[in-house]
């Protein structure tokens, strides 16, 4: 089986990115890895803090594991934005293949002297796992908003990704590059009003030399997606789009069948919405040559 490091050494090769989509319940998850094996492409599911609590650390990560052994799929589980030691350990005890530990918050020094003692500890406890630091401001939270404003936030000059990734010694870098969590309501609308500085993540991506990872994609023009993968971004987070059509498809299933309490009778066409979203995300950032051949072959 291909680890997480083999699949992005591939896709920076091949031009392309790796989906990754935060999950909170098993309707997303289904959804997720359904859409992943219609394209035979690998996917990377990420549960924030607030997403684990919820769901169960350990819970999670057996889930993951159970879909990647009994299906021999690279379907790989990440902990997004992860804010203290604590949680970060909790992770590589539980097997994650990677970790977003996000201090960006803090001031740049401070940022890079935690992360670099949070990388020595996380690869102490489990070697093999990715560690991913932040740098700049994309907000937080994958909320609504009334209006985007990323490109009045600090954005991350080459300059910093390259001192940040020499001190620390983090494996992806995740920058501010224009990208912002969350959507407006135009966006909701189908309306993509977020716009990436697509020569900063081509300069970022040269002074790191490290793959980088576009947070906040929800909303992102198409064709600004596909520039970015073009000018370095090895990865690309989706969440708010897949929280608007699982409820949608709630909604819509439970407008249909006012008086049904199955869970399992109403819950199937969310699957299908928030597949569709993935489906469509993923065929976008894959490339041709990224599908898994042995998939391929069965098909």
């Amino acid at each position: 089986m291909q680890t997480l490091r083999d699949v992005l050494n591939q896709v920076g090769k091949r031009g392309a990115a790796v989906g990754h989509f935060n999950v909170s319940d098993l309707v997303l998850l289904k959804a997720v890895f359904s859409a992943a094996k219609d394209l035979s492409v690998p996917v990377i599911v990420g549960a924030s803090e607030g997403e684990r609590a919820f769901m169960g650390v350990r819970q999670i990560a057996d889930l993951v594991k159970s879909l990647r052994d009994e299906f021999d799929y690279p379907i790989f589980l990440n902990a997004d934005h992860t804010h203290s030691r604590a949680s970060a350990e909790e992770v590589a005890k539980a097997g994650f293949d990677s970790i977003v530990f996000d201090l960006s918050a803090l001031p740049f020094e401070q940022n890079i002297r935690q992360t670099r003692e949070a990388v020595a500890a996380l690869k102490e406890i489990h070697p093999s796992m990715l560690v991913e630091g932040e740098i700049g401001d994309i907000g937080s939270g994958s909320e609504i908003h009334e209006t985007m404003s990323a490109m009045q936030r600090p954005l991350t000059t080459p300059e910093e990704a390259r001192q940040f990734v020499d001190a620390t010694g983090i494996d992806i870098l995740a920058p501010a590059v224009g990208n912002m969590h969350g959507m407006s309501m135009s966006m909701v609308r189908g309306e993509s009003n977020k716009h990436l500085d697509i020569e900063r993540i081509a300069a970022i991506r040269k002074a790191a030399g490290v793959p980088l990872t576009l947070h906040g994609g929800s909303g992102t023009d198409d064709d600004d997606f596909r520039k970015a993968i073009a000018a370095g971004i090895s990865i690309v987070h989706i969440n708010t789009e897949l929280r608007v059509a699982w409820r949608r498809g709630l909604e819509d299933s439970l407008a249909g069948k006012p008086d049904e309490v199955v869970p399992y009778k109403i819950l199937p066409p969310v699957v299908e919405s928030v597949r569709e979203v993935v489906k469509s995300r993923l065929g976008l950032f894959s490339n041709p040559s990224l599908v898994v051949q042995e998939h391929a072959s069965k098909s």
